[in-house]
């Protein structure tokens, strides 16, 4: 159109740009020295390569400034409490003539995509819950020495309302962690899908690029309440970019304020962090009409799975062997448990609690016990046992009496003079069993005979029983006995026979 002879504000309307576009072209196209028939033969790559200059012009004195101050601000944001809005106030301080804060943190952040490009992740409702430790500590004082007690900094943040929540914990190990996490589930009223925690030795056993080893107990802990274990990448930030950043805020909102506080006990600086941690999700988000907490009311809460009825119960391993007698050793507690008898002789790992004790072998559970500290004691199920020790463990004076009883009561009062004769009951039980078991060889009447001719007698064993079955005097005749010869007088006969 310029060679046609066509104006500036006419070629201007009719390529919709503005006259000064039109300009900056027509003065790149002057200044090359090269006609129109040569310019309009240039592919679509040469013809950007040839105008793009046209498109650049030297920045400005003012934004050079700003521009060499973006690497001091990008490694100021590191330091614990720091924010754009400081550092954007020692900037304009340094520059009074300066951008204001909104375009110091637009250019930024241009600047920043620039040396360090990021994707940008979208979250979905009720999807991840990102948990981490926060770098800083805050410290308990102990009343009577005046002790510092430094104490860790949990964090958890949904993924799309970014709703916060942290908790001060003694420490970062299992036990705690999990703990915490399971609040933060409570605190937000829900399960999430997923939990995304940082490459933690409570978390992660041995971290891998693509299949991390998760923590068993952790594990247990995330199948008890139905969700996913997704680690972050080792050396990864970008992979939970919004616990990072909660991290940051955590300690312009946390650990800035609190500590300068004195706090004597835990629950007194949790009641402080939730304090300040509500106020920080019920605050309007920036150039928004909303806050996290309604963001989450609105759009998330409903997308959460619901809470079971229990609470996790912190588990802890230990392994040992099953020893001969079908029971394994819980060492902390020195108790003894059953499991089946086919597993003797193996090793077994045993994940307990405060209430319960579970047995596996080869990744299977095996059986549940009731947990008992009695210390060298044994809880055992006789389902567990072989069927002849099943049986002797079931020996009882009532068990023998109950079985006699069934046969006739003759042989009931055989068996009670039986157990009645020996100290223990446990030294009668082999005794007892030899002689009811004669009810299977030779029946049952012969047995209740041979009983009452014993009971007769007043021998109470099991060779009485014997003798007279062997003997066959089971089947004499009572009259027999009765006409037997009168005994003779005789000194060395004791009693009165006359």
């Amino acid at each position: 159109m310029h060679s046609q002879g066509r104006s500036i504000m006419m070629i201007a309307a009719q390529a919709d740009a503005s006259r000064n576009t039109v300009k900056k072209y027509l003065t790149q196209f002057s200044n090359s020295g090269f006609g129109f028939e040569e310019v309009n033969a240039l592919s679509d790559r040469e013809l950007e390569d040839f105008f793009g200059k046209a498109k650049e012009h030297p920045p400005s004195p003012r934004m050079q400034c700003m521009v060499r101050y973006f690497p001091h601000v990008d490694k100021e944001l590191k330091r614990t409490g720091m924010t754009r809005f400081i550092l954007w106030q020692a900037y304009i301080k340094e520059f009074p003539d300066g951008y204001q804060y909104s375009q110091f943190c637009f250019y930024f952040n241009q600047w920043k995509a620039r040396v360090n490009p990021t994707m940008h992740m979208d979250h979905k409702a009720g999807d991840k819950l990102y948990v981490d430790f926060t770098g800083e500590k805050l410290h308990l004082t102990d009343k009577e020495t005046g002790e510092i007690i430094a104490v860790e900094v949990f964090e958890a943040i949904l993924g799309d309302s970014q709703l916060t929540c942290a908790e001060a914990v003694p420490t970062q190990q299992k036990e705690d962690f999990i703990a915490a996490c399971e609040n933060a589930m409570h605190y937000i009223g829900g399960i999430p899908a997923v939990i995304v925690p940082d490459n933690l030795k409570a978390a992660i056993t041995k971290s891998n690029r693509y299949e991390p080893t998760l923590d068993e107990t952790f594990e247990d802990f995330a199948d008890h309440y139905g969700a996913t274990v997704l680690p972050a990448r080792a050396y990864r930030p970008r992979d939970k970019a919004l616990v990072e950043g909660a991290v940051k805020i955590l300690y312009t909102k946390l650990h800035l304020p609190l500590g300068k506080e004195v706090f004597h006990t835990l629950n007194d600086l949790n009641k402080a962090i939730y304090e300040a941690i509500e106020l920080h999700n019920t605050q309007m988000l920036k150039g928004r009409n909303y806050s996290r907490r309604m963001q989450f009311q609105e759009i998330e809460k409903q997308e959460l799975a619901p809470l079971p009825v229990q609470r996790y119960q912190f588990k802890k391993l230990f392994h040992a062997r099953v020893i001969k007698n079908g029971h394994v050793n819980l060492g902390p507690d020195k108790h003894y448990y059953s499991v089946p008898y086919r597993y003797i002789g193996r090793r077994v790992k045993l994940l307990y609690s405060r209430t319960t004790v579970e047995i596996f072998s080869n990744y299977e559970r095996i059986v549940t016990h009731k947990r008992d500290k009695a210390p060298y004691d044994y809880t055992t199920d006789k389902e567990h046992m072989a069927s002849t020790h099943r049986f002797q463990s079931e020996w009882t004076p009532d068990k023998f009496l109950n079985w006699a009883a069934g046969i006739h009561e003759d042989v009931r009062y055989f068996i009670l003079q039986i157990l009645e004769k020996k100290q223990l009951p446990e030294q009668a039980y082999k005794s007892c069993l030899g002689v009811l078991s004669f009810a299977k060889k030779i029946g049952n009447d012969r047995l209740i005979m041979a009983c009452q001719r014993a009971n007769s007698f007043g021998v109470f064993n099991y060779k009485t029983i014997q003798s007279i079955l062997e003997n066959k005097m089971d089947n004499y005749e009572e009259s027999i006995f009765a006409d037997e010869l009168p005994m003779p007088c005789h000194d060395n006969i004791r009693g009165d026979y006359k």
